[in-house]
């Protein structure tokens, strides 16, 4: 796994300066939530910022090192990792500019304030940037290949799985409408066309996330699917350093199908919780129904995975028999006496 240790500097730099930008505040956002007092729905109005600083820097960093794979169409990928910085950088900014100001982002539909009327397009075509960027960068992708099998499968599935995590947002802000008044922390009352729950459009969050413990939440699935990416690039390279100790993992394929394992079941999990907020229903609060789905999703992730486990260690066993067998052959001969088939010659 060399190829995870590529310095950075030969990295995107866009993307580097986009992560670096996105970490900076996630900094400046944690000071914000511990001498700042102001709120919106209940918290901190530097928790958003945070939230986005964090997601986006990850993501952006992540992009930064996979554009350095690219075999095929490197320009174009160059080029959109440039337009996704720029777009995440604005995206971003309007975010922490909103909550410096003590006032609501994304779907506020305020139309006495003219910071925010020049703000919310910028916030809404800026979502639909970063959607395209990532959907045509996904396509280079899959037209190439960027490394060894199993690395292949954890960046193919983790960009198919990024890719519907920034579907979501867009599906909800144009399939539910919840229109209501509410109070930014400046006391005012803002006109909100959206909201992130599902039953209960704000919802009474959890601690940090924020996510809807009253209804269902697509910010859920959003999270989950955006980082299946990260996740899975860190599962090969846990099992490329196992496979220093463990025989049976030393083969690519090997590692390859177990990569594919764990993206089958982290798909699943983003398809349950994706249904669970679609139905209405918290993360926290799961019915019956839910937690049989969780379970049928862990059930085929742990037998895939051990059916992969138990053929491989047989694979191996038998390799090291034959290996063993023809060795303990060759030395039952004394040394210059011929095989008995060439001596009938």
């Amino acid at each position: 796994m060399t190829s995870l240790l590529t310095p950075v500097r030969g990295w995107h730099r866009p993307l580097v300066v986009c992560t670096a930008l996105m970490f900076g505040l996630v900094l400046v956002s944690g000071v914000g939530t511990l001498v700042d007092g102001r709120t919106l729905l209940g918290e901190s109005v530097w928790v958003k910022p945070l939230k986005f600083g964090f997601a986006f820097g990850l993501y952006a960093g992540t992009l930064a090192w996979l554009l350095t794979k690219l075999t095929k169409g490197r320009r174009l990928g160059r080029w959109l990792g440039t337009v996704f910085a720029v777009a995440a950088t604005v995206e971003v900014g309007a975010i922490t500019a909103q909550a410096a100001r003590g006032t609501f982002s994304h779907f506020n539909a305020d139309q006495t304030d003219p910071v925010t009327l020049a703000l919310v397009p910028l916030l809404t075509f800026g979502v639909m940037v970063i959607v395209i960027a990532q959907l045509v960068l996904a396509v280079v992708v899959l037209i190439q290949r960027t490394g060894g099998a199993a690395l292949n499968r954890a960046i193919r599935s983790g960009l198919a799985l990024a890719t519907f995590g920034m579907v979501v947002p867009v599906f909800w802000m144009v399939t539910e409408i919840h229109s209501r008044t509410v109070t930014d922390a400046n006391g005012h009352s803002v006109q909100m066309y959206q909201g992130h729950g599902i039953g209960d459009p704000d919802g009474h969050g959890m601690p940090l996330t924020n996510w809807s413990v009253t209804g269902g939440d697509f910010r859920v699935p959003h999270f989950f699917a955006l980082h299946g990416i990260q996740v899975l690039l860190l599962i090969t390279a846990v099992l490329a350093a196992l496979a220093a100790e463990r025989v049976w993992l030393r083969d690519e394929k090997v590692r390859a199908r177990l990569v594919g394992s764990a993206a089958l079941g982290y798909t699943g999990l983003v398809a349950v919780v994706t249904w669970q907020a679609w139905r209405g229903q918290s993360l926290i609060h799961p019915d019956t129904t839910t937690l049989l789905a969780l379970v049928a999703v862990l059930l085929l992730t742990v037998g895939t995975t051990a059916r992969v486990i138990v053929a491989a260690k047989r694979t191996t066993a038998e390799h090291a028999t034959v290996k063993r067998t023809t060795a303990e052959h060759a030395t039952a001969r004394p040394a210059g006496i011929p095989e008995p088939a060439r001596l009938a010659r």
